[in-house]
């Protein structure tokens, strides 16, 4: 039985989280939200998992590596110095980062990454997500995660071949697909709570890859089950695919 700690316990992932932790017969060693006490939550706990802000990702890990324990970071919307953070600290201790904890998703990236590879750069690789109305940022961290996983396949820089927001002047022309692009659609509205296409088109055939988060409770098991992983891993960089061994 684990000690984990929840960042952001006060959001509707916060409040999954100690469902999910109860569920898995472990202790819930307490959460934090804007303004509390990290530092104190890590002294006391085996492992934290954060799924709060960007703006606080910085002193969870101060926290994570204070404590000496692992860190599970489910955050979204992270830029390229959170990733240099999190490569520092997790030269002390181990943390896994991801854009999205469901197994599920995490498999979907997996048969992404050998589709991708398989077809070739023939086939035009497009990404569509819908969330909640609520939603903040776009595309999604799991669309980000599929389109890497597209990119990595065919030896590529997602950033370098990323499309997204085509007709966005409603009616302008936007000229032709570019070879090798990996296209995003964002929408958003009602409640969903997330889904996730990818769409290999190919000549005269399509194979669309597909997941549907009916609840946030898939976020939170495949959180706990990396929280429990990652207790007594060394120091490092992990991810959910570490999990599932793929």
């Amino acid at each position: 039985m684990a000690r984990i700690g929840i960042v952001g316990s006060d959001g509707r992932m916060g409040q999954a989280l100690a469902e999910a932790i109860a569920d898995a017969g472990h202790t819930c060693s307490g959460g934090v939200d804007k303004g509390g006490d990290t530092a104190a939550l890590a002294d006391r706990s085996d492992a934290l998992v954060d799924f709060s802000a960007p703006a606080a990702l910085q002193a969870n890990l101060h926290a994570a590596v204070g404590a000496g324990i692992p860190l599970v970071i489910g955050t979204t919307g992270l830029g390229d110095s959170h990733h240099a953070a999190i490569d520092s600290a997790a030269g002390a201790v181990a943390v896994l980062q991801t854009g999205n904890t469901s197994l599920g998703i995490t498999l979907l990236a997996h048969l992404v990454r050998e589709a991708a590879s398989r077809l070739g750069p023939d086939w035009d690789v497009e990404i569509v997500e819908m969330h909640h109305r609520m939603k903040v940022d776009a595309p999604s961290g799991t669309a980000l995660l599929l389109g890497e996983a597209a990119a990595d396949a065919r030896g590529i820089e997602l950033d370098a071949n990323r499309e997204s927001g085509r007709g966005h002047d409603f009616g302008g022309k936007t000229g032709a697909r570019a070879e090798g692009a990996i296209g995003f659609a964002a929408l958003r509205g009602g409640t969903v709570a997330g889904e996730h296409s990818v769409i290999l088109a190919g000549e005269q055939e399509r194979l669309v890859l597909s997941h549907s988060a009916e609840n946030r409770m898939i976020f939170a098991r495949g959180a706990v089950k990396a929280a429990e992983w990652l207790i007594g891993k060394s120091a490092g960089r992990y991810t959910m695919k570490d999990v599932l061994d793929l």
